[in-house]
């Protein structure tokens, strides 16, 4: 049965992020992730972690200036040396939450940067990264990004992760598999999946269109969650999704979903 996540970025927006972790356990989680940590001491966050008996499962890499449309770093050139500085704050913040996974968000190809340069950059900085994490015993993720929603996204689909995978050569660093991104960008979820098992370390979820939850759009969730059961996924989940209306009202696909595996 596939273990649930929730996205603290996402989720529960109706109160402040602080005060998320609290409704994410009233709600039934366990576990819990979210995009970035920064804002925030250490210690305010593993708090609420422990206070309210919640696993961290991932947060991101800082990813340059988020509010002004930055979504990475890593495969910039001219930014080397801000993204090893940004390890290093990673890894200060995952040492204190208990984290076993971080991810690498790529960004966006800087202007008159040529592709190649771009790529070069990016494995230079994976390697950097993950042989940094490996230290910490810590995985490394990096996630296909549909070009819909993140125009210009340097890592857009599972057979250039897998590419990149390779040529990094490391044993730490594994894909970060969104069905939502995915889905607009590839479709075939099942069959990519089941092909990458070996290959996927995190698994997140949301509907298409709308990147709401599950049982909005076109994605059939009950068949992948007993896909994942059936391939031996026994990652996490985490619930990357834009509530329809009350994040509590939301989560109505998760405890059906829930009760029919009882019933079985």
């Amino acid at each position: 049965m596939p273990k649930f996540a929730a996205n603290l970025s996402m989720m529960f927006g109706e109160v402040s992020f602080i005060d998320r972790f609290a409704c994410a356990s009233a709600a039934g989680f366990d576990a819990v992730e979210f995009l970035f940590p920064y804002a925030f001491e250490s210690e305010q966050i593993a708090l609420r972690l422990a206070r309210n008996g919640l696993q961290l499962v991932l947060f991101n890499l800082p990813a340059g200036d988020w509010t002004a449309g930055e979504r990475g770093i890593a495969c910039d050139p001219r930014r080397i040396g801000e993204f090893q500085d940004s390890v290093e704050l990673a890894l200060d913040y995952a040492g204190e939450l208990g984290v076993g996974q971080l991810h690498c968000l790529a960004g966006k190809v800087p202007p008159n940067v040529p592709h190649e340069r771009a790529h070069e950059t990016y494995i230079a900085n994976l390697k950097f990264a993950a042989a940094a994490l490996a230290k910490h015993s810590l995985r490394l993720l990096i996630e296909p990004i549909n070009t819909f929603d993140v125009p210009g996204y340097f890592l857009t689909g599972t057979k250039q992760a897998q590419a990149i995978i390779d040529e990094c050569g490391v044993d730490n660093l594994f894909m970060q598999y969104d069905i939502y991104h995915m889905q607009r960008m590839e479709g075939e979820l099942a069959n990519t999946m089941r092909t990458n098992l070996a290959r996927i370390g995190h698994i997140q979820l949301a509907d298409n269109p709308g990147r709401h939850q599950p049982g909005t759009g076109e994605i059939n969730f009950p068949y992948l969650f007993g896909l994942l059961d059936e391939i031996g996924y026994d990652g996490f989940v985490g619930c990357e999704y834009l509530p329809s209306g009350p994040t509590v009202d939301s989560l109505a696909w998760r405890d059906q979903w829930l009760a029919s595996q009882q019933q079985q």
